[in-house]
């Protein structure tokens, strides 16, 4: 089958490997209809996650048709179509107990990777290293998805791909951002990044019951989907203004009531402090940039919320802590814990209350997908989201 292989930094191919099988009774295969390329992707793709390996087949968003169930599979039937999460849960640990799908204690068979840099392991994730399970991804024409007897979300008939196929990840992760945020009657929330978590982060929140959402970034385009289509208020150009004083001014010299971090380990930053930070990133002396996540901390009006959905992958220098703990702030973060979320978000596609396939920029054949990680990655031809079709 074709398959789309990370190689090396900024390079990804279209390649030809085995088919998938049934490894236990609990696995599934999945003939992929749909997949799509995501933001957590472009931190492979450049090269700031370890253990990656030449040949790894990327992916962690993607949906299809059951074509084989192993023996112990018994809610899915051959031909049902599925949305796959892409946090792999065992559904019986105690963590899945609790409903954090993210950090299963059962599924990452290379846990002591992940153990030697964060203490504890998460889940297992498609395509996202061997640090995480070394699992092959869903950029493919097949996949073999474990634990399928509690993981895949049955689609219903007459919903088409693009409606759904977000569910996978990033509709849910923006969902959690803003859930996580306690959002009250009245609130005003600030969404650092407008990429497509960012966008649907945005529109989470209005739904939510925000009134008012501002959105940060840098890029026109996606600033104007932000306004456009997300349901933002307000957007800011950082590269035009300063945050902290814009936000200030907008919210009566208070600050947003949460601030979501939509952006995570590569945050960009004009002037002395992006030099800072890419320099430092460069040499080893901490993993990640960081600047969103200040900028967040710092502008939150005293007793707000910080909610961190953007990938971060190590050390972080120069966090405010001071700040954090001196004005009462809660700061929330996560991998998304997607099974939670699958079936409440379905039923509101369903009843039409929001079309995540909004975030769609591009539409493109598997052998295409090396094309749609550099548009994707250079902000090029307006590019926000790249969905692969088989």
């Amino acid at each position: 089958m074709r398959a789309i292989c990370w190689m090396g930094k900024t390079d990804v191919r279209v390649e030809q490997v085995p088919e998938p099988s049934i490894l236990s009774e609990r696995d599934a295969i999945v003939r992929i209809t749909s997949s799509a390329i995501c933001g957590s992707d472009l931190h492979l793709y450049n090269g700031f996650v370890p253990t990656m390996k030449s040949g790894d087949i990327l992916g962690h968003e993607f949906m299809g048709e059951v074509v084989e169930t192993g023996s112990g599979v018994r809610n899915l039937q051959v031909g049902d179509r599925v949305v796959v999460p892409f946090p792999i849960a065992c559904g019986a640990c105690a963590q899945c107990a609790r409903g954090l799908f993210s950090t299963c204690e059962n599924t990452n068979p290379n846990a002591w990777m992940a153990e030697k840099l964060w203490g504890y392991s998460p889940a297992g994730i498609y395509g996202y290293s061997h640090m995480l399970g070394g699992y092959p991804g869903g950029q493919s024409e097949y996949a073999r998805v474990p634990f399928a007897d509690v993981n895949p979300l049955k689609v219903p008939a007459g919903i088409p791909d693009e409606k759904v196929l977000f569910l996978s990840d990033i509709f849910p992760t923006g969902y959690m951002g803003a859930e996580m945020c306690n959002i009250q009657p009245g609130d005003t929330v600030a969404v650092w990044g407008c990429g497509p978590v960012g966008q649907l982060a945005i529109k989470s929140a209005s739904l939510l019951g925000a009134e008012r959402v501002i959105a940060i970034d840098r890029v026109p385009f996606r600033l104007r989907m932000a306004r456009e289509l997300a349901g933002a208020a307000e957007t800011i150009d950082y590269e035009e203004l300063d945050v902290h004083d814009a936000l200030r001014d907008m919210t009566g010299g208070r600050g947003p009531d949460a601030c979501i971090d939509a952006v995570g380990l590569e945050a960009h930053v004009p002037g002395p402090v992006g030099v800072y930070d890419r320099v430092k990133q460069a040499t080893g002396l901490e993993t990640d940039r960081p600047h969103a996540l200040r900028q967040a901390i710092m502008a939150c009006r005293n007793g707000g919320t910080v909610s961190v959905i953007g990938v971060y992958g190590g050390f972080v220098d120069k966090f405010p802590m001071g700040s954090l703990m001196n004005r009462s702030l809660t700061l929330r973060g996560g991998q998304c814990h997607v099974q939670r979320y699958m079936t409440p978000l379905l039923e509101r596609i369903v009843k039409g209350e929001v079309d995540p396939s909004f975030v769609i920029t591009h539409r493109l054949p598997l052998d295409d997908a090396p094309r749609g990680f550099a548009m994707f990655g250079h902000k090029t031809d307006e590019c926000l989201k790249v969905v692969l079709k088989p």
